[in-house]
């Protein structure tokens, strides 16, 4: 299981005291606001860095960071992913998961017959879709619903469905 999750890249320097402005990866760009840190990676080296202030502009969110003082600190931070741990990540509901968890789960189906492994998860409007490789070469697209998801195991790394008639 991940014991980080990336929840935005820093796009550029913003302003003249050293913040940053950041396309935010998560669903949810308000919870910079109860967030207190912030792990920079994409580096040589991760760095824990500090949220001094969170401001929202357009589609994009305004950290100020701790010992990030100009425009030139904050333009070396360019392209960086930001994350938080499993600790600080959103509480997440019952049937919820996060997505980074389910990639590479093994798939079976109702009667237990393994069908192959959940390579990706498209985020739609109306539901997920799991794009899942099938272990004779093909590819299921199954939506993400009650119907057809019938148990997820994380710890185990094995999901169970059902596939609706019409989708293979």
């Amino acid at each position: 299981m991940e014991e980080r999750f990336q929840v935005g890249v820093v796009t550029s320097a913003h302003g003249v005291r050293g913040e940053v402005k950041v396309y935010p990866t998560t669903d949810d760009p308000r919870r910079f606001k109860r967030l207190k840190e912030v792990i920079l990676g994409g580096g040589a080296e991760d760095v824990l860095l500090e949220i001094e202030g969170v401001k929202f502009f357009k589609k994009f969110v305004i950290l100020k960071l701790k010992g990030v003082e100009s425009p030139e600190d904050a333009a070396k931070l360019r392209q960086k992913s930001l994350y938080v741990t499993r600790e600080n990540a959103v509480r997440l509901g019952r049937d919820e998961y996060f997505i980074a968890d389910l990639m590479g789960l093994r798939v079976s189906d109702e009667n237990g017959e393994e069908i192959g492994v959940l390579r990706e998860v498209l985020e739609t409007s109306a539901n997920d879709v799991y794009i899942i490789d099938l272990k004779d070469g093909r590819e299921l697209l199954l939506p993400a619903i009650k119907e057809c998801v019938l148990k997820v195991d994380v710890e185990a790394g094995e999901m169970q469905i059902h596939i609706l008639d019409g989708l293979i």
